[in-house]
């Protein structure tokens, strides 16, 4: 599973303004309430889906390997319709490579991608028009993840291939500055067969106190404490996996004190609990990912706004599972898995309604669409697939 630039894209994940004719910098692209589980006491999350019916098209960015054999050429430009899921391609944002993470700035007005590479670094883009503004050096390898810290004021990344992660500053105009921190994962050694660090995902805590670390190689999730003014990490705690899982990609319930994690060599998931005040992580044990395959590799886990079901992607089994969660956010119960209708799903997404639940499928280089029923947390194929070369992310606004 392991490899260079092209054989990592396995193993890394991926996360207003675009979605119009094609800019500069393009070219065409073919192609009941009260009673759910796990549902958090505010009605806030339930209010985009009462405007849903009447809304438009809303933007909808691809990432891609454009060093890969039939990859992409840059970000995937699409649009979807917020109410059948159906995706209308836009065209490419150029000039950006291996873009195969995204995400936004809370403010909507600047998306940003990882640069996949030997020499990683991260990429900001403006949204009105598609500028590139520029990318900037991770001092790390393959960065395979990046995130923006709540505030708007700084990124974080992860870099697959060294193990490290790396803080940027972002300016009033959405572009990035030189970074201000960089840490690699050294301690606890890695070990035998795991060759090195490997630095997966790099998030901010719902509290905003924390930054959280997930490293596939050292089998630990990293606990820092981000100075908000110089940029800069302090490791506060370290929450380890058993031996050999792989943790990959950790996926908070929106209340806060539960996360869940993805763990990809030894094809589980475990509920992690965590403490806000000193951002320390407690991972549970390891349950099942409802694969049913010789091999799979769990990917990561998306959970509905009002917190009531979590869906995981299975790479290799080639399905979505289903669990309700349970106990406030404590529980998750397996409800079944369904046919992703696609292969290798790398990445999936929830609209921000939480209607729609996109898989991003790099073997098959196709992103499915599903409708989330309301209240069973049933899956539904909503149309065929949308081609895009090697899809390792979807990215709904």
């Amino acid at each position: 599973m392991l490899g260079g630039a092209a054989v990592a894209s396995a193993l890394a994940g991926c996360g207003g303004g675009g979605g119009g004719p094609a800019a500069a910098g393009e070219t065409p692209q073919q192609g009941p309430q009260a009673s759910r589980p796990g549902q958090p006491s505010s009605s806030a999350s339930a209010s985009p889906r009462a405007t849903r019916e009447s809304s438009g098209p809303r933007p909808l960015y691809l990432g891609t390997y454009t060093s890969a054999e039939g990859g992409g050429t840059g970000i995937g430009v699409a649009s979807y319709d917020p109410v059948s899921g159906r995706i209308t391609g836009r065209g490419t944002i150029t000039g950006v490579q291996d873009p195969s993470y995204l995400a936004v700035h809370p403010d909507g007005a600047t998306l940003y991608a990882v640069n996949e590479r030997e020499r990683g670094a991260v990429t900001a883009v403006r949204l009105s028009d598609h500028a590139v503004l520029g990318s900037r050096p991770t001092g790390g390898a393959h960065t395979c993840h990046l995130s923006v810290h709540p505030g708007g004021r700084w990124l974080l990344s992860a870099d697959y291939g060294s193990g490290s992660v790396a803080v940027h500053p972002i300016d009033a105009s959405g572009a990035l500055g030189e970074r201000t921190d960089t840490v690699t994962h050294d301690r606890p050694a890695p070990r035998p067969g795991q060759q090195g660090p490997h630095a997966h995902q790099f998030i901010t805590a719902p509290d905003g106190g924390h930054v959280l670390a997930v490293d596939f190689g050292t089998d630990t999730v990293y606990s820092y404490r981000l100075d908000e003014k110089a940029g800069t990490l302090t490791e506060v705690a370290q929450a380890h996996t058993r031996a050999g899982a792989g943790p990959r990609h950790l996926t908070f319930h929106p209340g806060g004190r539960y996360a869940y994690l993805a763990d990809e060599a030894d094809d589980t998931v475990s509920v992690c609990a965590y403490e806000p005040s000193s951002g320390r992580l407690t991972i549970g044990r390891p349950q099942s990912s409802g694969a049913k395959a010789d091999v799979n590799y769990p990917a990561q886990l998306a959970v509905t706004p009002d917190g009531a079901y979590a869906f995981l992607a299975n790479r290799g089994d080639n399905t979505l599972a289903r669990y309700a969660v349970e106990a406030e956010g404590a529980r998750l119960r397996l409800l079944g898995t369904v046919p992703v209708e696609g292969d290798f799903p790398r990445q999936i997404a929830l609209s921000p309604d939480g209607r729609l639940l996109f898989a991003a499928n790099q073997r098959s280089g196709t992103v499915g669409v599903f409708e989330v029923d309301d209240t069973s947390g049933e899956l539904r194929l909503a149309g065929e697939p949308f081609a895009s070369p090697v899809a390792v992310c979807a990215l709904p606004l």
